[in-house]
């Protein structure tokens, strides 16, 4: 019978700490990459924030041009309700002596040439 430790086979103490040093070795290069991971999404989630905010701005800024817009448009059409209600007659002759005065000089041109 051999006794265990005498010369024979690799010593039981360094072997120990060499597998503890391959172990930590690996879980601090592991420790790295998750560090990289963890910047590039702090990183990345810095810049969705800022892109959020950048959005919510033009969002705000579009609302209150669609509402000076709508404050706009409802004004003209409550100047053309005023001008529906009155009256008509006297729009339609003004519309009616203005295409007259077109033809009438559509007609003095053409027959000139």
């Amino acid at each position: 019978m051999r006794r265990a430790g005498l010369g024979e086979g690799p010593p039981q103490g360094n072997y120990v700490a060499s597998g503890y040093s391959v172990h930590e070795e690996e879980n601090e290069h592991l420790q790295e990459g998750l560090r990289a991971k963890v910047n590039a999404l702090k990183h990345l989630s810095i810049d969705i924030g800022t892109e959020v905010k950048y959005q919510n701005k033009m969002l705000t800024d579009m609302d209150s041009d669609f509402d000076s817009t709508g404050g706009l448009l409802g004004s003209t059409m409550g100047r053309l309700k005023l001008l529906s209600r009155g009256s008509q007659t006297k729009l339609f002759c003004y519309l009616l002596l203005f295409a007259l005065f077109v033809f009438t000089i559509l007609y003095w041109v053409i027959r000139l040439r």
